[in-house]
């Protein structure tokens, strides 16, 4: 599969074009539009689990997660755990620069996240040995779902994003609970596994466009909604459609009276001073959206800016090495977190809010003779913001190469149980698997994150 290379240009295709029409009015269309925004429409790849558990929680209790996945691996040496005394061909090209906290550097290619490093925990021991090139096992949290190129990776265990739609659902009945922002789906987002595809995430970059209402007759919002469902039920009728998909159509009718998912997905409604402070690249897009559909009610949000994009082996690669592939990109990542840590915290939703950046794993602690690093387990970094949890501070760390944990050893079920906690979901929960056995959702002795609580 061919990598496709979105960071850098604006993605303004990507998402609705305009304004949607006025709020206060609907647009009610023809059998044609009925089939194609019911589920008869919405049975494909775009929307597997759109309407799967969006039962609301209590209105002041809408905590999210916003997932940013480093595709390909993001390097810990020159990001957020230089080494500046390491040997040359350790530390690599980038020099480290002071953070907010005294005596912790980052690169020097992160400065915006580095001015706001007292927001931020940074996880320097992230055991990732488990983990292969895929998000499977990270995105799990669960060092048993694994690659295993038998037809049968993860192992049927879900995602955490799965289990979130599961055990907590939407924070909106108008929201889908987990939605992804990815263009190559496989590669970049963990599906629900044998949780079923009822709990898949949602394919967002395709979800948006879905509930537009078509040109047509006008019918008032407020006063005339019994007209707008009366005609979903005669088209129902007509079509001879079951008792699930009347269920599933009234949901669809749900949505689109709301004009809630269109309205999140509607950039437009964005100043353009805002859009700039998040950047005019893939990852900045995305990064911007996420917080729209977290305002709106989705729970879990994952934002990936391309396939790969961190997987920095070389000049001789797509992605290029470490100076001339990394650099370029280091900045727009830079501006994505900062911008969506001060808007969510401006919003008012920070605490609510857990942020979490990671990839499948390190880099090798040695520059390659290609200028770049190779795919690394033993030991990876990550930033935790948000989520009302502690910030400021550095967990664990990594021997002076940069290539082992030395302390704070951070596990993906550990990750799984601090996300989990943070959503108010039960951490002995379990779900029962197609043969009838019921499996955890935290596997594997995972707890809580000792610095987070």
């Amino acid at each position: 599969m061919p990598h496709h290379n979105t960071v850098g240009h604006r993605a303004a295709t990507t998402y609705p074009a305009g304004r949607p029409a006025d709020p206060t009015a609907i647009r009610i269309g023809a059998r044609r539009w009925f089939l194609q925004t019911s589920m008869a429409g919405l049975s494909g790849s775009a929307l597997p689990a759109a309407f799967a558990n969006r039962q609301p929680v209590n209105s002041s209790n809408r905590k999210a997660v916003i997932l940013f996945w480093l595709s390909g691996g993001p390097s810990q040496l020159d990001m957020w755990d230089p080494k500046p005394h390491a040997p040359v061909e350790v530390r690599g090209p980038f020099s480290p620069i002071s953070t907010a906290l005294p005596g912790i550097q980052f690169s020097e290619h992160l400065p915006l996240q580095a001015s706001i490093a007292d927001q931020l925990s940074i996880l320097r021991g992230v055991d990732c040995s488990a983990s292969n090139h895929t998000p499977i096992t990270m995105q799990a949290g669960n060092p048993l779902a694994r690659r295993t190129n038998d037809g049968r990776d993860g192992g049927g265990y879900p995602s955490m994003g799965s289990v979130v739609s599961r055990f907590r659902g939407s924070n909106s009945p108008h929201m889908p609970a987990f939605i992804g922002l990815a263009r190559l789906w496989t590669s970049d987002v963990y599906g629900a596994g044998l949780l079923g595809s009822r709990h898949d995430p949602v394919k967002g970059l395709e979800l948006a466009g879905k509930f537009n209402l078509p040109q047509g007759i006008e019918v008032t919002r407020l006063g005339d909604r019994n007209t707008l469902r009366r005609e979903f039920e005669r088209l129902r009728r007509d079509l001879g459609q079951t008792q699930t998909t009347d269920r599933l159509t009234q949901q669809a009718y749900e949505m689109v009276v709301s004009g809630q998912v269109q309205q999140a997905f509607d950039l437009d409604q964005e100043s353009s001073q805002l859009r700039d402070q998040y950047g005019r690249s893939s990852v900045g897009e995305k990064a911007l959206l996420a917080r729209r559909l977290v305002e709106s009610g989705a729970s879990f949000v994952l934002v990936s800016g391309a396939w790969g994009y961190f997987d920095h082996h070389g000049d001789d690669v797509r992605w290029g090495g470490i100076e001339k592939g990394l650099k370029p990109l280091l900045p727009r990542v830079d501006r994505a977190l900062y911008a969506l840590i001060g808007d969510l915290k401006q919003r008012g939703l920070l605490d609510q809010t857990l942020v979490l950046m990671m990839g499948e794993f390190g880099r090798t602690p040695v520059i390659n003779e290609q200028a770049g690093r190779h795919h690394w387990t033993n030991v990876m970094s990550m930033v935790v913001s948000g989520g009302g949890l502690p910030t400021g501070q550095i967990v664990g760390s990594s021997d002076d190469r940069g290539a082992e944990i030395r302390s704070g050893r951070v596990r993906p079920q550990d990750l799984a149980a601090t996300t989990f906690r943070h959503l108010d979901i039960d951490l002995n929960s379990h779900w029962i698997d197609p043969r009838g056995r019921p499996t955890p959702i935290v596997t594997e002795g995972g707890r809580p994150i000792p610095e987070l609580l």
